[in-house]
């Protein structure tokens, strides 16, 4: 069997004051967690808001308990990561 599970994570950047700023942030988050988890991650909407940022990552595991554990670990890393506020999470089986 296979699951494939998605996470996405909505964040609030407060002192992102450009663009600029919000893509630094995003870019070394994203590169983070892939180069610790084996899971696809992108910026997946908002790209326009610069104190937004939403981040999709897709995990494809063995069992529903994996991908829910390897997603769990990728959500408490970031929170640990980031001065950002975490506003939504939302998962969805595919």
């Amino acid at each position: 069997g296979m699951t494939i599970k998605s996470m996405t994570i909505t964040l609030h950047i407060p002192w992102a004051a450009s663009l600029k700023d919000k893509r630094m942030e995003v870019k070394s988050l994203l590169a983070k967690v892939q180069e610790r988890f084996n899971v696809s991650a992108a910026e997946i909407a908002s790209q326009d808001a610069h104190q937004l940022a939403v981040l999709g990552f897709v995990c494809i595991a063995a069992d529903a308990g994996q991908a829910d554990s390897i997603l769990e670990h990728v959500l408490c890393f970031i929170e640990n990561r980031t001065e950002a506020e975490i506003t939504a999470v939302h998962y969805e089986f595919h």
